[in-house]
This record gives structure tokens, sequence and C-alpha cells, in this order.
């Protein structure tokens, strides 16, 4: 049945409107102005890294605040001060077109494996390149990038389905991120994340707003210890064990 339109539909649809369209030129600033200024400043490589990392979660922030100033969105999260630690692999489901805006949002310094598209995104390619993130190119060179990541003490952040969630159905993992979890995390930590009412789903436009506002809940799960599921197993059948739970968890935690 199909939901009446309210809760100021057309105000929203004018804002989620105005969101994107400061979300692709914050994106092309950031390009165009900031980093090449960031870039000038004395530092390292690992300082600039840090300093383009710290950047975009503060505007990823103000972003999903000034969304929810507009009245397109509300969110919470619980957990949040558990995300970020060394070596940590933080794993997440993948409802919605912002579901890592809201975690880089929530992280000052983390990397990310990101879609091999986004390298080519005007309003993205920026951020993913001064920030470092690893291209989720399916390519062996990837998940040993990934797992040097977590070796060398950075957090990151993986979507293990690669592709945002179909409506309706519970996620399915690929098994890169438990190979680069049992290769290189100290620790994983589950984040599990549910939109209500689904919208900015995969190949759904971003005019197509639900009948109410959204809002966003991100909860942190318990931690998982990659090095348990390797005590006496070989590394294709640990993996395919870690993956395997983590799917059941999964399905689990988001039909409650």
């Amino acid at each position: 049945m199909k939901q009446p339109k309210h809760d100021a539909y057309y105000w929203r649809l004018f804002a989620t409107g105005l969101s994107f369209t400061v979300f692709g030129l914050g994106g092309v600033l950031l390009l165009l102005v900031v980093f090449p200024v960031q870039r000038l400043l004395p530092g390292s490589a690992l300082e600039r890294r840090t300093r383009a990392r710290a950047t975009v979660s503060a505007l990823f922030m103000w972003f999903i605040r000034f969304m929810r100033a507009l009245g397109v969105l509300t969110f919470d999260i619980d957990g949040a001060e558990r995300l970020g630690q060394p070596g940590q692999l933080i794993i997440a489901n993948h409802p919605s077109l912002l579901d890592v805006v809201f975690l880089i949002a929530h992280m000052r310094d983390t990397g990310c494996v990101v879609k091999d598209s986004l390298w080519r995104n005007p309003s993205m390619r920026g951020p993913i390149r001064a920030c470092a993130y690893i291209s989720n190119n399916g390519s062996a060179e990837m998940l040993e990038d990934a797992a040097q990541t977590l070796r060398d003490g950075q957090s990151l952040i993986i979507f293990p389905e690669g592709t945002r969630t179909t409506p309706g159905l519970p996620p399915t993992f690929h098994r890169g991120a438990a190979a680069i979890a049992l290769r290189g995390a100290r620790v994983i930590t589950p984040v599990y994340i549910s939109v209500n009412p689904s919208t900015l789903t995969k190949a759904e436009p971003w005019y197509r707003i639900p009948y109410r506002r959204m809002h966003y809940r991100l909860r942190v799960g318990e931690d998982l210890r990659p090095q348990e599921y390797l005590a006496g197993r070989s590394a294709p059948l640990a993996s395919r064990q870690l993956n395997q739970q983590l799917h059941q968890q999964y399905t689990q935690e988001l039909a409650v």
C-alpha cells in the first residue's frame, strides 16, 4: 500500500536536493582548494594524511548535522566511543548511501575500503586520495593493502557486501573482509546500521524520498578476536567460519 506524503514532504524533497548539491560542491572544493593548501603545509606524508582525514571527518559530521537541521533525517549512534582503536577492522552492513558518511563522521582518523568507481567521481576522488583510502577492486593487492593498514595500527572501515543491501533481504557478506581481518586485524568490531523508512538504497534516485523523514540508527556491537578463529585451523577454513558467523550475527541483529 502506497504511503501518503506527509511530514513536510515537499520541503524535505527540496532540502534533500540542497543537501546533495552541497555535498557535491564540498567535494570539489576539497579537491581544488582545501587539499592543495594542506599539501603546502609542513609535515610528513603521515601528517598530511592525518590532516586530510580529520578534515573529511569534521565535514561529514557537519553534513549529517546540516541534514538533521533541515529536517531531512534524524540519527543516533550507540557506542561511537569504541570506534577508532588501533588495528580495528570495523565491519558494517550497507543499507543506504550515507552509511560511510556516518561512520567516518564519528572517527577522526580512519582508513576505509571504498568502491572502485568512486575514484572516478569528481566530488569524491579528492577526499579518497588525500585520505589514502583503499579501492575495492577485488585484487589480491587490495587485500594485502587493507591488512597492512591494520598491521600499521590504523583502524579500517569495510562493507563486506561490497554494495548496498537489497531492501527486504538479509546482508550477504563476501569473504574478503574475513580474510583481511585474519591477516591483520587486532580486533573486529561490527556496526549494525538500520534506516527507517528505507531510503537511498541501491539504484534508488535521491529524489525518491520516503513518506516521512528517515531515521538512522548505528549500534556498535561486541568486539571479536580474529586470533580465536585461527587456532588449530587453516586460513581458508578460519575465513569461512568467521564469515559465516558474521553473516548469522548480522541476520539476527538486524531482525530485532
